[in-house]
């Protein structure tokens, strides 16, 4: 049991949780979070709170932000906004196609190896861009290193709001990409239209993969659909499934109506249950 608070470098970006220490920031609050590069600033979004889980592995806040660091903060954000549109213009000039996702610098010392500028893109193909990190360099005065992002990646750094409504999972909470499967969408019964089941990043959707432990296990123990089953308001067949339900429809021999049972009703193990224990 022990302390976190949540804070995010950018308004609604990913959220970071960290052991507040003697600390007690409050919402709006800027912070300084321990970084590979330093401390950097960033904005409390949840206050410090009690929680259930052991936070020994947390890492914990470097402090509150000061002014010092606030104007610090600032001249980053300023020299990130002239490399995007440095960066922009010089594409453009050497004709590549490339589109620039993020920028990301660094105000280091002479000793920690001077500033540092990374340009992150995206592009169809591999690219040549050696003659634009000569340019770059040239222009910024710094160190220049460009990375190329999948699609994937390039969804999770840019953000935005996916067909439910809400902040792409991807941009908020997920820190893996995990495997999924066209197999997942056709098991949910979705339809295998590209528009419904892809996301922002034009891959399939990975909000596929949460609900399809579900959908395997109700396979596994409910009636397939044309089955004959025994229902409490007759016999029938199986014409279709409803998982969120845990139920299936079925098609009554007598007068051809449908109804929709509980899965436990039909299946087979629980019939035989009941049939023993309330003989």
């Amino acid at each position: 049991m022990g302390m976190l608070c949540a804070v995010s470098f950018n308004r609604y970006g990913r959220l970071y949780y960290l052991d507040p220490g003697e600390l007690r920031p409050q919402v709006g609050d800027k912070v300084l979070v321990p970084t590979d590069d330093g401390p950097e600033v960033a904005e409390c979004v949840w206050a410090a709170q009690w929680v259930s889980e052991d936070t020994d592995g947390f890492p914990k806040l470097a402090g509150l932000a000061g002014e010092d660091d606030l104007r610090r903060d600032e001249a980053l954000r300023r020299r990130k906004a002239e490399a995007k549109v440095a960066a922009k213009r010089l594409i453009r000039a050497h004709g590549l196609p490339m589109k620039v996702v993020a920028i990301d610098h660094v105000l280091g010392s002479a000793e920690a190896g001077g500033e540092r500028t990374t340009v992150y893109f995206t592009a169809p193909h591999r690219v040549d861009f050696r003659s634009l990190v000569r340019d770059l360099g040239a222009t910024l005065h710094c160190r220049v290193e460009l990375r190329q992002l999948s699609a994937r990646d390039s969804a999770r750094v840019q953000g935005g709001i996916g067909s439910c409504g809400r902040d792409l999972c991807c941009a908020t909470f997920l820190t893996d990409f995990e495997p999924v499967t066209i197999r997942m969408a056709k098991d949910q019964d979705l339809p295998l239209n590209p528009l419904r089941i892809s996301g922002a990043c034009g891959r399939l959707m990975c909000c596929l993969k949460y609900e399809h432990p579900l959908y395997q296990r109700f396979q596994e123990s409910a009636p397939p659909v044309g089955a004959r089953v025994s229902t409490p308001e007759g016999d029938g067949r199986v014409v279709g499934h409803s998982v969120p339900r845990d139920s299936v429809t079925v098609r009554l021999d007598a007068d051809g109506s449908r109804c929709s049972c509980s899965r436990a009703s039909v299946c087979a193990p629980r019939q035989a249950h009941d049939q023993h224990y309330n003989a």
